[in-house]
C-alpha cells in the first residue's frame, strides 16, 4: 500500500478499509506518512466524510498506535468526561475535582486549543508548573494515590492522535464528524476510562452548528465507546454564546476556581452541576441525577471539591499560591471595558465571533506550534436576554497590543449593535 493511493480513494469518495487505514494511522505515527500527506488525508475526511465503520477503524487504530491502559488492578472504575470543544468552555476544570470530591476517581487526558475552540491544558499551564507531560507511569501512580489525574497526552498514549490533532488546528480540518469523534474517543480508550460522559456542544460557537451534526456526532462517539466496551453517554449543551463569563487562558482559570468555591455566573454553574450529576450516575456514585445534583451540590459547599483541585494542582508540580489567591495569575498589559452605545436587551452574543476574536488577541494558535498569550481574552457582562442600558458594560477586552484590542472591540461590539 502506498499512502497516496490512500488519499487519492477518500478523495475520490470511496470507502477505506480496516487495514489501509490501519496502514495509514501506523505510518503517520512513525515517520514512514510525513505531515503534508496526513495533511491531506484530514482534508479528504472533512470534505467527502467516513461511514461510521471507517470512523470507528480510525478511532481503533489511533487508540492503539501506542500504550492502551488497563487501569483495573489500580481502580475499579475510571471515569472521564470530555467536551466536544467550545467558548469559554472551562467545564473539565471544575468538573472533575467535583467527581473526584464525590469518590470517583478520574483520569482525564486533555488536548490544547483546536481554532476558536480553548483547549484544558492551554488554561492549566496558565498555573506556573503545573505538569501536563506525565509518563504513563505517573498517570497510573498518580491516580492510585490522589484519585484524579488531568494531564495532555503521553507520547506513548494515541501517539497518532496527538500528531494529528495538531495538524487539524492549522490545517483547516477542524470541524470534521469522523475525526472528531476518533480524536476524542481513541483518547478515553487509550487511557483507560471505563465510564465516559461526552459533553457535546452545539451552536453558533461549536464545530457541530445544528442539532442533526451534534446529534450525529454524539450516536457516533456512544457507538464507539460501547464498541469498546465502554460505559459511555453523550449531553447536548448550548454553545450559541459563550459558557460563563470569561474566555480567555487564565481568565477561564480563575472563573472556574471561583466555581469551586461557589462563585460563578448562573450558566456556569448550572452547566457544571447537570455534567457532574451524570458523571456520578455513569460512574456507580449516584443511583439518579437528582442524586448526584446533591452530591455535586454538597462537594461545593464543603469545600472538599476545591481541596481536591488543590490536590491535583499539587500533585502535578503546580504553584497552589494562584489556586488560594487567583489575583495571582498573570493579566494583560491593557485593559478595557466596553460599554453599550444605546439601550437594549441583549439577543445574541456570537460565540464563534468572541473565540475568533480571543485568538486574534493571542490566545489561540495560527499555525502550529506557536505560543499563546494565557492573559488575554474577554469577559462578557451581558448574555442572552439581560437587559442593557446606555453606557453601561457591556465585555471587558484583556490584550497585550493596543493595535490588537481596537480590532477585538469592533469584532465584538457588532455582535450586540
Amino acid at each position: 500500500m502506498r499512502a497516496v493511493d490512500i488519499i487519492i480513494k477518500k478523495r475520490d469518495k470511496k470507502e477505506l478499509t480496516s487495514q489501509e487505514i490501519e496502514f495509514f494511522i501506523r505510518g503517520f505515527t512513525n515517520g514512514d506518512i510525513p505531515d503534508y500527506q496526513a495533511s491531506a488525508f484530514a482534508m479528504t475526511v472533512l470534505l467527502n466524510g467516513m461511514t461510521s465503520r471507517e470512523t470507528k477503524d480510525l478511532t481503533l487504530a489511533m487508540a492503539q498506535s501506542g500504550q492502551v491502559l488497563d487501569l483495573s488492578k489500580i481502580v475499579d472504575v475510571v471515569v472521564d468526561k470530555h467536551s466536544s470543544g467550545g467558548v469559554g468552555d472551562k467545564t473539565s476544570i471544575s468538573v472533575m475535582p467535583m467527581v473526584a470530591a464525590c469518590g470517583l476517581p478520574v483520569g482525564k487526558m486533555s488536548g490544547r486549543g483546536l481554532g476558536f475552540s480553548g483547549g484544558t491544558i492551554d488554561k492549566l499551564e496558565s498555573i506556573p508548573g503545573y505538569r501536563v507531560n506525565l509518563t504513563t507511569d505517573e498517570f497510573k501512580q498518580q491516580l492510585k494515590e490522589k484519585g484524579i489525574v488531568l494531564t495532555g497526552q503521553s507520547l506513548d498514549l494515541a501517539p497518532a492522535d496527538g500528531k494529528m490533532y495538531a495538524l487539524r488546528d492549522v490545517t483547516g480540518t477542524v470541524p470534521s464528524i469522523p475525526l472528531i469523534a476518533s480524536s476524542i474517543m481513541c483518547k478515553k480508550i487509550a487511557a483507560g476510562a471505563t465510564a465516559i460522559v461526552l459533553d457535546v456542544k452545539v451552536g453558533l460557537g461549536a464545530f457541530m452548528e445544528t442539532l442533526d451534526e451534534a446529534r450525529k456526532l454524539a450516536s457516533l462517539m456512544v457507538d464507539i465507546g460501547h464498541l469498546a466496551g465502554r460505559k459511555t453517554v453523550a449531553l447536548l449543551s448550548d454553545m450559541n454564546q459563550p459558557l460563563g463569563n470569561a474566555v480567555g487562558n487564565s481568565l477561564e482559570m480563575i472563573e472556574a476556581i471561583d466555581l469551586l468555591r461557589g462563585n460563578a455566573p448562573v450558566d456556569y454553574l448550572e452547566h457544571c452541576l447537570h455534567v457532574t450529576a451524570h458523571v456520578l450516575v455513569v460512574g456507580g456514585r449516584a443511583k439518579d441525577l437528582n442524586e448526584g445534583r446533591v452530591l455535586a451540590e454538597k462537594c461545593i459547599t464543603d469545600g472538599s471539591a476545591l481541596e481536591k483541585f488543590r490536590v491535583l494542582v499539587q500533585a502535578q508540580g503546580g504553584d497552589v499560591a494562584y489556586v488560594d489567591d487567583v489575583n495571582r495569575f498573570e493579566r494583560a498589559k491593557y485593559w478595557e471595558v466596553v460599554n453599550a452605545p444605546r439601550s437594549g436587551f441583549v439577543s445574541q452574543v456570537h460565540a464563534r465571533i468572541v473565540g475568533e476574536a480571543a485568538v486574534t488577541l493571542g490566545a489561540g494558535r495560527a499555525k502550529k506550534g506557536d505560543p499563546i498569550d494565557r492573559a488575554v481574552g474577554f469577559i462578557i457582562h451581558k448574555k442572552v436576554g439581560d437587559g442593557v442600558e446606555a453606557g453601561g458594560p457591556l465585555f471587558e477586552i484583556h490584550s497585550n497590543d493596543e493595535t490588537k484590542l481596537k480590532a477585538a472591540r469592533e469584532a465584538v461590539l457588532c455582535i450586540w449593535f
